[in-house]
């Protein structure tokens, strides 16, 4: 679950991520991919995952899932195991049913030969090797002939649209402060690692010192003799450690006031209309625009600085590598093993890559994902689901508005603007009403790299075309297949897909007590991001304004930081302890999530008393709990801990499955956990804040 307060794109190289065969031998190569494989099992609740030989005030974790932690190691083409995962690879199951079908299926709907004929591009594995490195040829040619003329942000904002990041980021989402027009946002980027800290702490020095080694032989494999590879490496790496110098903290980039900078372009140009920033809005189709928000003005002081000291073959480069690797998964066999080989293996300590026939799903998804999405809805989201999610989510609302109006820390003054914001949160359930018309998109089944390309050109200029316009708040910004949920505080709304309207979260099927400590957990966790450290600085209309009074601000402050205490104690890794701060956010939510949650369980219990009986031997509250926890079961490579516990807002599934618990009376109370067990919590450390 997360939070969104702009617009995200989706693209393919974010994910992991010819010359057409006859097609009957294609339909042979699709169909045998899938040869003998069944439906994966649902990943629902179970008493079967639970260890009941160990006592929950001594490790609940274990205590709810041990048996499925003993008994799923993680699989060698992922670097983690968990529930959410084993609903995603269920979930790729169906949608590959979709793409065999597409993929056979020349004469279809629009979306179906689209959603097809990108699949197909995917899984022809024979054009791939016959191009090699050919479709990066006319791309190498220009970084080649770069001029010291100004060509070089012409050439990234190019990239910049095809889905090639460098340098910096830039997209078009809500303005901040004023949430009803689209503005365009540029930010901090650049890196090719996954933050600031692989380039300047020195426990990821051996990390940084294997990526310069990859950049060597994937420069070389491209054709760059070895020496000349080497030198250009080098010049990679300094780069992009001196923008890690200039770039804000994960942490840093959580303060929503602090990253954002409306600048008028003309103050920023100058007028000059050779200025690298005149020059790149023209070239990426924004040359009108009037302001621009920018996250890290430092950062941009730097890059400008760069970009006038830096020799441009040092520039030339740094576009070469960029180039390269965002196409690598989209190329031949050694191109995309390489690829793996760093990003995968060594990164995150996957020891071989997901199937052929997934890695092209994730392609299809990331770039033509709601065409995607609604062959997927048509199959796998009947109307009833979307009427027991309203009924929950009605019924967490509820609870959390009780909450608002009772508060003891809380200002009258606060409490009634808290309560208008609150009145005008609204919901999406499953997928939008509209999906996205990409027939302009030209899909050819011989051509990975352009349709992926294809696809972000199409989506860049989608945004820029929106620029100083209504925002569109019917738009989705995740997908329905999408095994996941959303806050999205400038539209100041919940967002729920298809995807994740099954088992471990959903199961219509179950009592109440193991829906509530899932997706009603869920449902909180997203309500409550409206009001976390972040979500409470956006009013009831989605804009970025300080509404509360400072005592209010103080209390809760102080409530929010026994919560960043509680999990900077917490160790993923001897010696590794979780960010409190980083993570606050997230955990916020889950500690809102599992009270309102638990409080709307008892509600329903009030109003059907025959569902207080026990099942498989455990109370209402017992399964709540357990089901709580089990939603969180995980077992992660050592790798991808360290690399999760640096980037990853959420903490770890094991910290998420205790750590609202204990802040909770209620949990004590119902497994009779006291104090000097090792789950006990003192009433005086606890957090609560809504």
């Amino acid at each position: 679950m997360t939070r969104q307060h702009v617009d995200e794109r989706k693209n393919a190289s974010r994910g992991l991520v010819s010359r057409l065969l006859p097609a009957a031998l294609v339909m042979v190569a699709l169909a045998a991919t899938g040869a003998g494989e069944s439906v994966p099992a649902s990943p629902g609740f179970s008493t079967n995952h639970m260890d009941l030989g160990i006592a929950p005030g001594g490790d609940f974790f274990h205590y709810a899932a041990g048996s499925w932690i003993r008994n799923n190691p993680v699989p060698s083409d992922k670097s983690r195991w968990t529930g959410f995962i084993q609903l995603q690879e269920r979930n790729w199951y169906f949608i590959r049913q979709i793409l065999d079908e597409s993929a056979a299926n020349t004469t279809g709907s629009p979306a179906v030969v689209q959603v097809g004929n990108f699949y197909r591009s995917a899984m022809d594995t024979n054009r791939l090797e016959q191009l090699k490195f050919k479709p990066l040829e006319a791309d190498l040619k220009r970084i080649a002939d770069l001029k010291e003329d100004g060509g070089l942000v012409s050439l990234l904002a190019d990239f910049h649209m095809r889905g090639i990041s460098a340098c910096f980021h830039a997209h078009v989402g809500a303005d901040a402060r004023k949430s009803d027009v689209y503005a365009l946002h540029l930010g901090q980027g650049g890196l090719g690692l996954p933050d600031r800290d692989y380039y300047l702490d020195e426990k990821f020095a051996k990390q940084l010192k294997a990526y310069q080694e990859h950049i060597v032989k994937m420069l070389q494999l491209a054709g760059t003799p070895a020496g000349q590879a080497a030198t250009e490496a080098a010049a990679v790496v300094d780069i992009e450690s001196t923008f890690a110098r200039a770039s804000k903290t994960r942490t840093e980039l959580r303060d929503p006031v602090a990253n954002y900078n409306k600048f008028p372009v003309s103050q920023l140009t100058s007028g000059q209309a050779d200025h690298p920033l005149a020059a790149y809005l023209k070239a990426i189709g924004a040359d009108g625009v009037r302001d621009v928000i920018i996250g890290q003005p430092e950062f941009f002081q730097t890059l400008h600085g760069q970009m006038q000291d830096r020799p441009m073959t040092e520039w030339k480069a740094y576009l070469k590598w960029h180039l390269i690797s965002a196409a690598a998964p989209c190329l031949h066999a050694a191109a995309e093993q390489e690829s793996f080989a760093f990003f995968g293996r060594l990164l995150r300590d996957q020891q071989e890559q997901e199937p052929r026939w997934q890695r092209a799903a994730r392609f299809v998804d990331g770039s033509i994902g709601e065409a995607l999405g609604k062959l997927y809805v048509e199959r796998h989201f009947p109307p009833q689901a979307r009427q027991r999610m309203e009924e929950l989510v009605g019924n967490i609302k509820a609870v959390f508005r009780d909450r608002l109006t009772k508060l003891d820390w809380m200002t009258e003054a606060t409490r009634a603007k808290a309560l208008v914001k609150f009145d005008r949160f609204t919901q999406k359930i499953g997928h939008p009403a509209v999906f996205r018309d990409y027939s302009s998109v030209v899909v050819r089944a011989d051509d990975l790299l352009g349709n992926v390309q294809r696809a972000n050109v199409f989506e860049t200029r989608r945004e820029m075309a929106r620029i100083g316009k209504p925002v569109d708040r019917a738009e989705w910004h995740m997908t329905p297949q999408t095994v996941n949920a959303y806050f999205n505080g400038s539209q100041n709304e919940i967002v729920f897909p298809a995807g994740i309207l099954q088992p471990p979260f959903f199961d219509p099927a179950l009592d109440d007590a193991v829906n509530y400590g899932a997706i009603g957990v869920v449902i909180g966790h997203e309500i409550t991001h409206g009001y976390d450290d972040q979500g409470r600085k956006f009013d009831a209309n989605g804009n970025l304004n300080d509404w509360w009074q400072e005592e209010d601000r103080t209390a809760f402050d102080q409530r929010a930081a026994r919560v960043v205490t509680q999990y900077d104690a917490y160790e993923a890794l001897p010696g590794l302890h979780l960010n409190g701060k980083l993570t606050l956010g997230e955990n916020i939510a889950d500690l809102g999530g599992t009270t309102i949650a638990y409080e709307a369980l008892q509600r329903a219990l009030a109003k059907n008393p025959e569902g207080r009986k026990k099942i498989d031997g455990l109370t209402p509250e017992q399964r709540f709990f357990v089901s709580l926890s089990q939603m969180w079961r995980i077992n992660c490579r050592e790798a991808e801990i360290r690399r999760l516990v640096t980037v990853d807002p959420h903490s770890p599934g094991q910290f998420r499955a205790i750590g609202a618990h204990v802040n909770m009376a209620e949990f004590f109370q119902t497994f009779g956990i006291k104090e000097g067990d090792k789950m006990w919590r003192a009433p005086g450390d606890r957090a609560r804040i809504w």
